[in-house]
């Protein structure tokens, strides 16, 4: 793991999430990786994928997402915001994902960046396969990410279900789809009802995470 991006949705910069995203970028860093942060808050990133991510349209009649990111994707007609986070990801071999698990899935804000940038063409489609036959293969991603209900409500008896299946659509759906390795998440439950103490635990625990996933 020598380039690192993480892409953060967490809009208060004190939250526990936040002090997660801070971790994994001081370990990276410290083992001599170079690293990039997508702070999706801080950037004010729009998640909502439209006619303004192409410079210009092959049918202004009668728009179609997919179709006009193919074209863009052929043409050279994203724009700078959404060209930039496709770089970024080009350039990583590690893909993070810093999040708060929010009605069972990711935050708005983080979806959308999902929409805008694994465009059709770009990150599948158009020649590209998916899943094992994806392009991306030799990228590596997972999650980290904290909960607000606590660890038992999420067993297989737990009222929340099983967070596997709750991960599902990211896990499988987004990194795998496109053919990337996908790690066992890092899961901080309920932070916000847990001591000082205990939440120094946490950052350690990831601290031997990260450790444990960069020697796989």
């Amino acid at each position: 793991m020598k380039k690192v991006l993480i892409i953060h949705a967490h809009p208060e910069k004190q939250s526990f999430c936040s002090a997660l995203k801070d971790v994994a970028i001081n370990h990276f860093q410290s083992k001599g990786a170079e690293v990039k942060v997508s702070d999706l808050y801080k950037m004010r990133f729009n998640p909502v994928g439209d006619k303004h991510d192409f410079l210009e349209l092959s049918n202004p009649d009668f728009f179609k997402y997919q179709a006009e990111q193919t074209n863009a994707f052929q043409k050279d007609l994203f724009t700078p915001e959404v060209k930039a986070e496709m770089e970024k990801f080009l350039w990583c071999d590690t893909l993070i994902f810093t999040f708060p698990l929010w009605w069972f899935g990711l935050p708005a804000i983080q979806k959308g960046w999902i929409d805008r940038v694994f465009a059709m063409g770009f990150a599948y489609g158009a020649g590209k396969g998916v899943y094992d036959n994806g392009a991306f293969k030799d990228k590596i991603a997972f999650s980290v990410l904290t909960t607000g209900g606590p660890e038992i409500a999420y067993g297989d008896s737990g009222k929340n279900g099983n967070l596997e299946t709750i991960l599902y659509p990211i896990h499988h759906g987004m990194f795998y789809f496109v053919g990337m390795q996908v790690k066992k998440p890092f899961v901080s439950f309920s932070p916000a009802r847990l001591s000082d103490e205990e939440r120094k635990n946490e950052l350690d625990r990831l601290e031997d995470y990260l450790d444990s996933v960069g020697e796989e």
